[in-house]
């Protein structure tokens, strides 16, 4: 087995958090993702080195102890993996700049009587290659995550897709009302789990594209609709479309520009909850007539004087 420099290999410093770490593994996993570079052999042993990476230097126990032994393990490797064969002293207290090979009895204190397979669990957190023939330590597939784009229309009703990821195509279903940012849980479709671990699982934010006529707020909608002037004056009933349909509106009388009228019940539905639902805020704006006739011109003028 070859030392592999994971750092190197994500592109980051040994100080970089785990957010850095993170952000890095996704950038080059979606670079180097075989769906992306199909029949490049030398893609797909990136892909995999970056998964192997990512998996060691993102747990931090893992990373921990590969950064006491990680730039050792060629050396131990190449030693033909026998105690006797691989300079210990820096683990063991030997002193600086001298030489001190690991006697049999100080091996098997430090690692136990089954040696071999206890230096990698020591170091890795499981068994490997050893002579006790024990299973290695199972270990929980690596989390998926991608996004979805709904319209406002289907985030009221409700919708499915069908996902890609990862050579998976899963179908989702989103309950009416879900909201823009929220993420959904698939459990058990990740990456495979290792030595009988569990997969994975699969998280999806869920994103609400922009709608021309109406504003989100929560489980409210926003939006602004035109009364004409005569029934902004004299009240009477206008037809305002909601999201779902059009309804008819009393508008009182002597209603303002500018004013919001609320309408119970015709926002979005409540994210998990049956027949609930947020409410509709609808800012009226007063559309003044065109194109007057002279005698309507008149009646105006004299409407105005009543006003002085």
């Amino acid at each position: 087995m070859t030392y592999k420099d994971y750092y190197k290999i994500l592109g980051v410093g040994k100080t970089a958090t785990q957010d850095e770490i993170k952000k890095a593994y996704r950038k080059l996993a979606n670079k180097y993702h075989p769906d992306k570079n199909k029949g490049d052999k030398s893609g797909e042993e990136k892909f995999k080195d970056i998964n192997e990476a990512n998996g060691i230097l993102s747990d931090p126990v893992k990373r921990k102890k590969y950064d006491q032994f990680g730039a050792d393990w060629k050396q131990y490797e190449e030693s033909g993996q026998q105690p006797g064969g691989f300079d210990w002293s820096k683990y063991t207290g030997g002193r600086s700049g001298q030489e001190h090979t690991m006697s049999q009895e100080e091996f098997n204190a430090m690692f136990g009587e089954e040696g071999i397979g206890n230096i990698f669990e020591t170091i890795f957190g499981q068994q490997g290659g050893g002579r006790s023939g024990r299973r290695s330590k199972a270990s929980k597939g690596e989390d998926f995550e991608a996004e979805t784009t709904l319209t406002l229309e289907e985030a009221y009703h409700g919708s499915t897709r069908l996902l890609k990821v990862h050579d998976q195509t899963i179908k989702i279903t989103m309950k009416p009302g879900i909201a823009d940012g929220q993420v959904l849980r698939v459990a058990g479709k990740g990456g495979r789990g290792s030595n009988g671990g569990s997969n994975g699982d699969l998280y999806i934010t869920v994103r609400i594209a922009p709608h021309d006529e109406f504003q989100r707020r929560g489980n409210d909608l926003l939006c602004e609709r035109t009364v004409e002037l005569y029934t902004a004056l004299l009240g009477g009933k206008t037809m305002i479309k909601t999201i779902k349909n059009t309804v008819n509106v009393d508008i009182p009388k002597e209603t303002q520009n500018g004013k919001v009228l609320r309408l119970l019940g015709l926002g979005m539905p409540v994210y998990g909850a049956k027949n609930e639902f947020g409410n509709m805020y609808v800012t009226v704006i007063i559309h003044l007539p065109e194109h007057l006739s002279e005698q309507e011109i008149d009646l105006f003028k004299k409407l105005s004087l009543l006003r002085k």
